[in-house]
């Protein structure tokens, strides 16, 4: 595999391309390396809001991330490196147009002018977390950002050729074929993962390329590849930008910047290897065979010998014993340095190239929201279902279990109830065995709140990186996910538990039962989505969905008589999702059946004064007709009477489905 890399790695040296790359996305003929941009950045200052204590009693605390970061990053390996909590991969969102632009102040310019609006989506950007669909394979995953992501312009072969490409260049050619790998799924190794989420964002020949803890979960062998693979790319022009937390000595000679952070200011920014020499003269000298990024962090957290040489020689103590910390002492050196004076003049003259453009006051609010599509609707929405019933196929955990374990309960429930005869037993057994039908389609929708949560990450990423747009990600898993989960599973329920309980033997009832159970799965879901959406937790939208279902069980018709509760409460009935499916499902089946004596074996059709709930009373001491049963319970006898409660079904999806897509469109998508 190494060997594969070199050879892919090599050939992308020797590669000199064929195009041009314009305004961020690549046209027919631009496959060729642009040389990458220069980012350079004045005054950045970011804040964060921190709320605590009850919720009678908030409290409000302003915390300070970034503190007067200034620097210039050019094409080239530029690292960004610090302790825990410094605020460096803070400063790479930053750049990166991913943070929240409120609580932030400063500058940020690309090649001496304003960040364009749509920098997210013609840039690079690598999260620390790979965000891949582990159910696809690695060239599927490629194909599906060069689909996206590159021009309409380009022909469908050519957007294969560019996938090629990349697999070559990133020495994945032999695992090109295999699946990415899940929990459940073994798939390719970490570094071949992370070189897949590299090679995502490589399709569009972004100018820049951010990378947060590209290291991350890796080996030190591997990770060193990785990084050796990003500092052959950055030799062939292209800015490449990275937070690192500490990388051996054989990766540190990678980097060609470095910016060293400690409290959220900056107590170093030039080349990384005149760095020991710039801590030599502050009085820092680091020990032969020390790691160089050991060292830093060692002198920046206050833990090296040299510090406590410094100190034992009258240098000011740390800030615990009254003075100023080591972190404020090294950004206060570096003010005064001359590598700080020499970045000044630098910045001034980027900042005059721009001399006379809009200041951008607003340039933070502009890029936050702008983002561009290289394609439209049909197709954003095309890809989006294709890769949904890929996953969908390829994960039997969440699919044929879901369809096996309805089988077994259609057929416990069938069993249970087998034959349910015309008798007085018959009007209880029917209505339990309908609860529980309508019970459990809701209950088994709850699984559709790890659908947004789990894929949360993946979404917002891609979303923000103008891959598609939130209405083709909803429709998509509408159609390929969702409705294939809720239709298929109430179908083959329908199709066993119908005919073993005995309920009357029609056509039109059968369908109207399964088409009952099915909205009642809809319903439910939308529910499920609805709440679930913009959560972080799987436990707490759990935990609300479950307290929702509980009540409206309680308010379904069967544990308490709707009628006789009283009306300040009674109104709980209309939000009930079980309530109308089990009203449904009764007029359906009672209405024609007759539960008294001999006439018990066929179905009777009721006299004219039992066709509503207010004949005579000549038949209210026993409850022998399905139509009686159905006025106890408050229900009317009518057509009327079943297909309102479709109706209600099918308002409510239609509400809860709006409330999840709202809730999508507006939800933060920022780090």
């Amino acid at each position: 595999m190494e060997q594969e890399l070199e050879e892919g790695l090599e050939r992308l040296e020797k590669d000199d391309g064929d195009g041009v790359f314009q305004s961020g996305v690549v046209s027919q003929n631009s496959l060729r390396t642009r040389r990458g941009s220069v980012v350079s950045f004045h005054n950045i200052h970011y804040s964060v809001q921190l709320v605590s204590g009850l919720p009678c009693r908030r409290v409000t605390e302003e915390r300070k991330i970034l503190h007067n970061v200034e620097g210039i990053m050019k094409p080239g390996l530029n690292a960004i490196l610090g302790p825990t909590g410094c605020g460096k991969s803070s400063l790479l969102d930053v750049l990166a147009a991913r943070k929240d632009p409120r609580g932030l102040s400063g500058e940020v310019l690309i090649d001496g002018s304003p960040r364009p609006p749509n920098f997210k989506c013609i840039s690079g950007y690598v999260v620390q977390d790979d965000v891949v669909m582990g159910t696809l394979t690695v060239r599927e995953n490629l194909l599906f950002s060069a689909a996206l992501r590159l021009p309409r312009s380009i022909s469908f072969w050519e957007k294969k050729e560019r996938v090629t490409q990349i697999l070559s260049e990133l020495g994945l050619t032999r695992v090109a074929d295999c699946k990415v790998g899940t929990e459940l799924i073994r798939g390719v190794s970490g570094g071949e993962r992370k070189r897949t989420n590299i090679g995502m964002e490589l399709i569009t020949e972004p100018p820049v390329l951010f990378l947060d803890e590209p290291t991350t979960g890796l080996d030190s062998s591997t990770a060193h590849a990785v990084l050796l693979l990003l500092k052959r790319l950055s030799q062939k022009g292209r800015t490449i930008i990275l937070a690192i937390h500490q990388p051996r000595y054989s990766i540190f000679k990678l980097f060609d910047s470095l910016t060293l952070l400690a409290l959220g200011r900056v107590v170093y920014h030039g080349r990384a290897q005149e760095a020991l020499d710039y801590f030599r003269t502050i009085g820092y000298e680091c020990e032969p065979f020390n790691n160089p990024a050991d060292f830093f962090l060692d002198v920046i957290n206050g833990d090296s010998t040299a510090v406590a040489a410094r100190q034992a020689e009258g240098d000011p103590p740390e800030k615990g014993a009254g003075g100023p910390s080591v972190g404020e002492t090294l950004c206060k050196l570096y003010l005064a340095s001359p590598q700080a004076q020499s970045l000044q003049l630098a910045l001034s003259a980027a900042k005059t190239v721009q001399k006379g453009a809009q200041r951008a006051q607003e340039g933070w609010q502009a890029p936050s929201r702008a983002v561009t599509y290289a394609n439209g609707s049909g197709t954003q929405l095309y890809w989006l279902a294709q890769r949904s019933f890929k996953n969908l196929v390829r994960n039997p955990q969440a699919s044929i279990a879901q369809v096996a374990v309805t089988t077994v309960l259609a057929l416990v429930l069938g069993a249970i109830f087998f034959r349910v005869k015309l008798d007085q037993s018959g009007i209880q057994n029917r209505v339990g065995a309908m609860f529980f039908v309508t019970t459990n389609q809701c209950f088994s929708s709850v699984s559709a709140i790890e659908l947004f949560i789990k894929d949360k990450k993946l979404f917002v990423h891609q979303y923000t990186s103008g891959y598609y747009r939130v209405s083709a990600y909803f429709f998509a898993l509408l159609f390929a996910d969702l409705l294939p989960m809720r239709t298929v599973p109430a179908v083959v329920f329908s199709c066993i538990s119908y005919w073993m309980i005995g309920f009357q033997a029609s056509a039109g009832n059968f369908f109207f039962f399964m088409l009952t159970l099915m909205l009642v799965s809809y319903t439910a879901t939308a529910m499920s989505l609805a709440i679930s959406a913009g959560m972080e937790v799987v436990g707490v939208a759990n935990l609300f969905i479950t307290i929702c279902f509980v009540f409206m069980i309680l308010f379904s018709g069967l544990l308490v008589n709707l009628p006789s509760v009283m009306g300040w409460l009674s109104w709980l009935q209309y939000l009930s999702i079980p309530r109308y499916g089990l009203t449904a499902l009764e007029v359906n089946e009672f209405r024609g059946l007759y539960f008294c004596g001999e006439r018990a074996n066929a179905t009777i059709v009721p006299p004219e004064n039992l066709t509503s709930c207010h004949g005579g009373n000549s038949w209210a001491r026993e409850i022998c007709y399905g139509e009686r049963y159905l006025c106890s319970q408050g229900v009317g006898v009518s057509n009327w009477a079943m297909w309102e409660n479709i109706l209600a079904l099918v308002c409510m999806t239609l509400i809860f489905l709006s409330i999840t897509y709202v809730k999508l469109r507006f939800m933060k998508k920022f780090t």
